[in-house]
């Protein structure tokens, strides 16, 4: 008897080889994950996430942290996770509705020692295997799961993330198959949390819940192996009001990397914004605008990127991060949003700055207007003191396959997280994370760059 998690398992262990295209985009994300990791160590969600377990980082643990120190695996999945989604920086995969990479990659990391030597392209295809099982369970629960107010990184990404972890571990496909059962049963994690501290944690548990799941799948432990469909399942219980289910799955030849890809973030901030932002910035480009020509921003998105913005008076950096009037007039009057625009909460109080907030409205398409869509473009008008009203739409984000960001841009963003971080060598540091997805001794090139940014191991 077949079942869908079988079925992907299947199509995942039987995928033997990948195009070069697929594993250079994998190379890109895992460069970038790594950048936003690194930035995000300092956060306060990732001190939180440190200091409750210090006293279970046992002194013989393999794992690097990004904070500095060794632990466990789940541990460090956990840690490491966490800070890689820490500043909302890391990419989104529209068909999990994942923060997929920072899932992912911290997951992988974790599982990788020095009596188990694996090499870059090893870890580049577990990556993919990974990224590829978010994709087919999402497929089934998406885009309703997500609009019910699931957090898809803590449940699509962290089923999905196991059977790339499994994969790595060297797992068959009844293994592969248990490992994704047993993450099911971990899978949680509502959108209501956006905007606090709980939600870079988010991807940390699910990293963390991978690593066990998997783990514990090699182990012989097991669950159901119909668990997505059947009552009282994942389907059952997460699918929201319209789910698709897995009846018309049917995957295509090429890795969803390639025919799908990944959105790569050019701002730091909820990618529910990002549209908008890359509207107005099309705006002010095409006819040379100033902040002091703009009288009024009007706005509208996605139902569910509305509900995921809540904060249109934001007290704090989290919830700026998720605040549409803020990050679209923080990037009207200073042309970018950077990692500092969200450092502290004491410029979202500014006057100038408020004012220009309250003359932005935002509303958002019906559900009637969105069935049968799966995007629609966000729109951007803004309305000029002299009367004019100009309009913008964006259907994609920069940064996502249809519009990428460059390799100099790519690279760029990397050197800027270095930076934030407080690493003045961010070229270099650069070259030595590509050069280790080409070699093959990941756990030996990783710990020589973590010694290069991070403070020395006790």
């Amino acid at each position: 008897m077949t079942s869908v998690l079988l079925d992907i398992a299947g199509r995942l262990t039987s995928r033997t080889r990948f195009s070069a295209k697929a594993i250079g985009l994998a190379r890109d994300a895992v460069l970038d994950t790594l950048g936003c990791m690194i930035a995000g160590a300092q956060d306060a969600s990732v001190k939180a996430v440190a200091d409750a377990f210090a006293s279970d980082m046992p002194g013989n643990g393999q794992h690097r942290l990004i904070t500095g120190g060794r632990a466990i695996p789940s541990l460090a999945a956990f840690i490491n996770g966490t800070a890689a989604h820490a500043l909302d920086f890391d990419d989104n995969f529209h068909p999990a509705r994942a923060h997929a990479s920072a899932v992912l990659v911290p997951a992988l990391l974790a599982v990788i020692g020095p009596d188990r030597p694996v090499s870059g392209r090893q870890l580049l295809e577990a990556y993919l295997t990974g990224l590829e099982a978010q994709a087919s369970v999402g497929f089934g629960l998406n885009p309703s799961h997500y609009n019910r107010g699931w957090h898809g990184t803590s449940t699509v990404a962290a089923i999905g993330t196991a059977a790339g972890v499994a994969h790595l571990l060297g797992a068959d496909t009844e293994r592969t198959a248990q490992a994704m059962s047993l993450a099911a049963s971990m899978a949680s994690g509502p959108k209501g949390q956006f905007g606090s501290l709980a939600k870079p944690m988010h991807a940390g548990i699910a990293a963390r819940n991978a690593v066990e799941a998997a783990k514990l799948a090699l182990a012989g432990a097991a669950g159901r192996l119909d668990i997505l469909e059947r009552p009282q399942g994942i389907l059952d219980l997460f699918g929201g009001d319209e789910p698709r289910d897995w009846h018309d799955w049917r995957p295509d030849d090429a890795h969803i990397i390639e025919t799908r890809g990944l959105v790569t973030k050019r701002h730091p901030c909820c990618a529910s914004t990002h549209r908008a932002i890359d509207a107005l910035q099309d705006l002010v480009r095409e006819h040379d605008l100033s902040a002091g020509d703009v009288e009024h921003i009007d706005v509208k998105v996605g139902l569910s990127a509305a509900r995921n913005l809540a904060y249109p008076e934001p007290i704090n950096e989290m919830q700026a991060r998720f605040s549409m009037q803020y990050c679209l007039a923080t990037a009207l009057v200073n042309g970018s949003l950077s990692l500092a625009d969200f450092s502290g909460s004491h410029h979202l109080r500014a006057p100038a700055l408020m004012t220009r907030m309250r003359s932005i409205a935002m509303q958002s398409y019906s559900a009637e207007e969105e069935r049968g869509h799966e995007r629609l473009p966000h729109l951007v008008t803004v309305t000029l003191r002299d009367g004019r009203r100009l309009t913008a739409s964006r259907l994609h984000a920069k940064g996502a396959a249809e519009d990428p960001l460059g390799a100099d841009e790519r690279k760029a963003k990397f050197v800027d997280c270095m930076a934030w971080a407080g690493n003045t060598a961010g070229d270099a540091s650069y070259a030595h994370a590509a050069a280790m997805l080409d070699g093959d001794d990941i756990w030996r090139a990783l710990g020589e760059l973590f010694d290069n940014v991070l403070p020395p191991v006790p």
